[in-house]
Parts: structure tokens; C-alpha cells; sequence
């Protein structure tokens, strides 16, 4: 078996153990409900609704990723925009009833961040990190679940970079490290310079700065986003004359390591937007002037922000040199199974990569989760049950009928009808 195979097999069984299961959906659906419950008994929250977005929503997370929380205050049918003292104090109450309440632990208050975010752990030992009023970090995930209608290879890539990266310790960004959401717009950047393209610049599926037309009635100005993106990605996909990319997942990977395991060196002069598709150099393009950052990944949805602002130059070289020795092994001539593995993901993942096969094992006896054979779709009960209450409350708002999905094409339905847009008024 040539190296080639041996990692896209070894890929392939990866994405095998980290696809979220049956199980993974519901225990998130659980967690967002019990939440809204404990929303709806503080008297300063009455009438928000708690909303998740995240990975969870673009569906890039794996059976052991991260839950994040949005509690959408009560404003009728128009956007909200609440102050930052405002948010501090609604999260602080939430805080002291989740401590009242019991049930959730590691309760961490992060009050002056950029974005104040209240984070915990749940009994399922899922991590959350909730927020006040995240419209935009919904449209993002929404965004960022349109893209892989283009083309089914951006998710399977965006779940292995992240435990590959999880494995390095490059994605933590309390330690000054890449967090998730840069690690997936390098996938997206991979995916707008590798040749022939199989992303476009995202300048092409939503122009303008999308974060700014977050404003006025929310059903219209989500409205407005899911049709200028779904117009577009229709014009992009049915681009006769456009070249298809054949790479296979291994080569799409090993381009990846090859593409940043010089990111070190290059950040200090360039930056990378996806939103443009292309390396833009620092000192030209003055959105990103003065140069205050050791690598600049830039929003698309919110220029000229750089998602990578909380790596430090320390750690960037980590991150160059994750990239380059795991380059390096996996072209090893004498590379096998248990080698690749070793490289690409954390013990607790390779224990089920082991020989006998994984699809055999069971894990009872160390206290992990048993790995069922292959990814199962989410629960579409719990999912309903999500959606109707959240669609009941914006009809008692707006005295309205239902809400209508706005249809990107052939988007999952389950997790589509999750986020309906809401009623006009």
C-alpha cells in the first residue's frame, strides 16, 4: 500500500470516530433546553430565547466539540444591540443561578473580553460558552454551513484539521493559540488557493461586510443574507466553465500542511483573507494597518477583524512547526498506521485506530463512550421540539404566521429548520 492510501485510509477512519453520533445531537439539544429553562426563571432575561450557533450549527463540530450559546434578548421582531455593561450584568445573573442551580460546573465569567462570554461545563462534560444578543456569530455559522454545499470535502477537512490541530496544542486561543473558527477559514483559504480553485472568494458569495446589514427587522436582514448567499453559491455551482478539483482527501490534506508550514515566516508580511481569496500583503492594504498582530486571518464577515488576534508570535512558531513535522511524517517513506496516527490525533482518538480495528472495539472498560460504527444523523424530535418552541414564541411576538425556511440548496433539512428566519412585521 502506497503512503498516499495508507493516509486517506487512515483519514477515513478519523472522521469515522470524530463524526458526532445520534447521542452527540440530542445531548446538545438536552443542554440548550435546560438552559433555556434556567433563562426563562431569571426575571432580567424574561421573554429571550437561548440559540445556539457555533460549529454546532455549521455542523463542523466533532462528538466531543464545544456548545456556543447565544441568549437572544426579547425585542419584538427588530435586532437589539445591547451595550457591553448590559451584557455583563444579564450574564452575571446568569452565573449566579447556574451556581445557585448546581448541575454545571468549571463556571468561568470572562467580562472584558472583546465579546463577554460566560463559560462552563455540563454534567455530559460538554463545554458551552454562552453570550448575550450573537446574531452575528449565527449568520456566521449559517455561512459557514452554506459553504459546504459547494463542495462535501470542506467538513470532512474542517473535523480533521481541528483534532489534528487539538492534537498539536495549536488550538486554544486562552494559551495564544488558533481557536476553531480560524482553524476552519484556513480550510476555507486552502480551499479558495488550492488549483484549480473548489472555493470562490467569499467576496463572491456574500459582498459587502455582512455583520453591517445586521440591522433593523432580524427576519428581513437574515432574510436578505440567506438569498444573496444562496443566489450566489447557485451561480458558482452550475459555472459550466469552471475547473473541478479532483484532489482526494489525503492530497487536499498533505496540500494544506505543505500550504501554512511556513505561516511563521509569511505572516510577518502577509495576511490572509478568505474574504478576497488571496495572501494580501500587511503594509498595502490598510484595513489591517498598524501591523499589531502576529498573524492576521481576517473575518469575512466582519472586516477588517483578525480572528487570529489572540496568538502570540511564541506560539505562531509552534504552529509553523506543527505543520512542518507533520508534513514531514507523513511523507516518511517508512511511515505506518500507528505513526500517522500518533501525528493526527490525540491518545484518547487513537485509541480506537488501533489494531484490532475500531469498529470492534469497545471502550466500558476506561470510562469513554463505546464508538457506534458510523455517524448517525441528529435526532429529529429533539430538534423539532427546539424548533417549535422557538417558533411559537416569535408568533406570540408577532401576532404573525409561522415562519417560512428559506431554502439554500439541498442544505440538511434537520439542521436547516433549526434556523428559520423569523416572522416579518
Amino acid at each position: 500500500m502506497s503512503g498516499g492510501q495508507l493516509l486517506e485510509l487512515t483519514l477515513r477512519d478519523i472522521l469515522q470516530v470524530i463524526n458526532p453520533l445520534r447521542e452527540d445531537w440530542s445531548i446538545r439539544f438536552y443542554i440548550i433546553n435546560e438552559l433555556q429553562a434556567v433563562v426563562q426563571s431569571i426575571e432580567s432575561l424574561r421573554g429571550a430565547t437561548v440559540e445556539p450557533f457555533g460549529s454546532f450549527v455549521s455542523n463542523l463540530f466533532t462528538r466531543w466539540g464545544d456548545l456556543d450559546i447565544s441568549i437572544e434578548l426579547s425585542n419584538g421582531s427588530h435586532i437589539l444591540s445591547a451595550g457591553k455593561k448590559h451584557k455583563q450584568m444579564l450574564l452575571d445573573d446568569v452565573l449566579r443561578v447556574l451556581r445557585t442551580k448546581g448541575g454545571w460546573h468549571k463556571l468561568h465569567f470572562f467580562a472584558n473580553a472583546r465579546i463577554p462570554i460566560l463559560k462552563l461545563e455540563t454534567s455530559h462534560s460538554i463545554s458551552c460558552d454562552i453570550s448575550i444578543n450573537n446574531l452575528s456569530g449565527q449568520m456566521k455559522s449559517k455561512l459557514l454551513f452554506w459553504m459546504n454545499e459547494i463542495d462535501g470535502r470542506f467538513r470532512d477537512m474542517v473535523l480533521l484539521i481541528k483534532e489534528w490541530a487539538k492534537a498539536h496544542n495549536i488550538n486554544d486561543p486562552k494559551f495564544g493559540s488558533l481557536n476553531s473558527y480560524s482553524l476552519s477559514l484556513l480550510v476555507v483559504f486552502h480551499f479558495q488557493t488550492c488549483v484549480p480553485a473548489i472555493f470562490p472568494p467569499l467576496k463572491e458569495i456574500y459582498p459587502g461586510n455582512m455583520v453591517d446589514d445586521l440591522i433593523g427587522v432580524r427576519a428581513l436582514a437574515e432574510k436578505h443574507v440567506e438569498e444573496t448567499c444562496a443566489v450566489n453559491i447557485n451561480r458558482y455551482r452550475s459555472d459550466s466553465s469552471r475547473l473541478t478539483n479532483q484532489s482526494s482527501l489525503s492530497q487536499l490534506f498533505m496540500s494544506f500542511l505543505e500550504k501554512f508550514s511556513d505561516i511563521s515566516a509569511k505572516a510577518a508580511t502577509q495576511g490572509i483573507s478568505p474574504y478576497t481569496g488571496q495572501w494580501e500583503d500587511i503594509d498595502t492594504n490598510m484595513r489591517w494597518l498598524p501591523k499589531t498582530y502576529a498573524v492576521f486571518i481576517e473575518d469575512p464577515f466582519e472586516q477588517p477583524v483578525n480572528t487570529a488576534r489572540t496568538v502570540s508570535n511564541k506560539q505562531l512558531a509552534r504552529i509553523s512547526n506543527s505543520f512542518q513535522t507533520t508534513l514531514n511524517m507523513v511523507n516518511a517513506a517508512n511511515q505506518d498506521q500507528s505513526m500517522l496516527v500518533s501525528a493526527l490525533v490525540r491518545p484518547q482518538i487513537s485509541q480506537f485506530l488501533v489494531k484490532p480495528p475500531f469498529r470492534c472495539q469497545s471502550s466500558h472498560s476506561n470510562g469513554t463512550r463505546p464508538q457506534i460504527p458510523r455517524a448517525i444523523q441528529p435526532a429529529g424530535g429533539v430538534q423539532h421540539q427546539f424548533q417549535n418552541r422557538r417558533s411559537q414564541k416569535r408568533q406570540n411576538e408577532t401576532n404573525q404566521r409561522p415562519a417560512q425556511v428559506v431554502h439554500i440548496p439541498k442544505v440538511h433539512s434537520q439542521v436547516q429548520q433549526v434556523w428559520r428566519p423569523r416572522s416579518e412585521s
